[in-house]
């Protein structure tokens, strides 16, 4: 038996669970489908929590875009709804005068995104700020600040629920079928059943392509290949003296193994950078030396007996190691000629500080 809902959204992570909201709100029975049995377990949840400033994307990208409204968006959310942040500020140091023109870059690839409040550190003015690091100059960036995923995520389930909604745990998507009335789902879990709804919002982070991938009826060429960074993050078991986030000049595949502190003061060192072939969130300790000596190109103090292995996340990455960035890839019909689907890829950092202007901009594509 196939039962009709109006909308689906397929993921309950920050954005699946932001996008869900949004349409409730604007009028759309929905249903947020989730595979595992808590919201927000994956990609939403092994992060560095960090509301960023727009700093680093391509100008005129959505990423660039997104992230500047939805920074914007999120604080005022989180001030609104009492999710716990707050505006800490973060300092990417350079460690040597060859990072210190790609400084100058970054600089002026933020004022091309309208991020303008960035300000020049020398080495002296960065040791009265921050006397454990070490750097040849510096750039301050006010805006970025922190934020409780988890309550967040809760906040925008309440958001759903409130406008009539509601998180389906437990059901994973094992195919669809794109059919004259609507798309139809197969839903598995303890039981079965198949939905059929106007609206398909795919919202499935790490494993969206795979969703895609099953839909009957969506031209193989609209799926990309999923490609998968995983990040080690490890905590320091005394308190950070920093007051700040702390980020090195970026990397290739992600921002540098950087320190953030949670709400507490808490302070956690990560991500690195290790291309896998699959899901897998086990632990490997055995680059902890290469981890120890980044970090100890600006802060050379640091005590590896102070360090403990953490957590590991995953990025859902569209291209693989040595490629070039790629865009969040947020496509309707426009693009792929089937009615009703949107498609949501490579949603990775800054996924979570846009996530309230993907929302809305989702919202636009069902609701045009």
């Amino acid at each position: 038996m196939t039962e009709r809902v109006d909308c689906l959204v397929i993921g309950a992570g920050v954005v699946g669970l932001a996008c869900g909201a949004a349409l409730a709100e604007s009028g759309r029975e929905v249903l947020v489908l989730e595979q595992h049995s808590l919201i927000g377990s994956e990609t939403s949840s092994r992060n560095s929590e960090v509301i960023h400033a727009g700093i680093y994307y391509r100008p005129g990208s959505l990423k660039a875009r997104l992230c500047r409204e939805g920074k914007n968006r999120l604080y005022a959310y989180c001030a609104d709804r009492g999710v716990g942040h707050q505006r800490i500020g973060k300092i990417i140091v350079a460690a040597s005068e060859e990072q210190a023109v790609r400084l100058n870059a970054i600089n002026e690839n933020a004022r091309a995104n309208g991020v303008n409040d960035l300000a020049w550190l020398a080495a002296d003015e960065l040791r009265a700020l921050e006397p454990e690091l070490v750097g040849v100059s510096a750039l301050f960036s006010p805006s970025t600040g922190i934020v409780d995923s988890h309550g967040l995520m809760l906040a925008l389930e309440g958001d759903l629920a409130t406008h009539g909604g509601m998180v389906v745990l437990g059901a994973k998507v094992e195919a669809g079928t794109v059919g004259s009335d609507g798309i139809t789902l197969a839903i598995g879990g303890d039981e079965a059943i198949e939905l059929t709804a106007g609206t398909v919002i795919n919202c499935a982070g790490l494993h969206a392509p795979a969703v895609a991938a099953r839909i009957a009826g969506l031209d193989s060429r609209h799926v990309p290949t999923a490609h998968f960074a995983k990040g080690h993050y490890y905590q320091m078991s005394s308190r950070a003296p920093f007051r700040h986030l702390i980020y090195p000049v970026p990397e290739d595949g992600g921002l540098g193994i950087h320190l953030t502190l949670d709400l507490g003061g808490q302070a956690k060192f990560g991500p690195d950078v290790r291309w896998v072939h699959d899901v897998d969130y086990a632990f490997d300790d055995s680059r902890f030396d290469e981890f120890i000596a980044a970090i100890r190109t600006y802060y050379p103090a640091i005590d590896p007996e102070r360090i403990q292995p953490d957590y590991t996340g995953i990025r859902p990455k569209l291209a693989g190691q040595g490629a070039a960035e790629q865009d969040f890839r947020i496509e309707g019909r426009s693009v792929h000629g089937v009615a009703g689907l949107i498609n949501l890829f490579g949603i990775e950092s800054p996924g979570l500080t846009s996530a309230l202007a993907i929302a809305d901009y989702v919202t636009e594509l069902v609701n045009r």
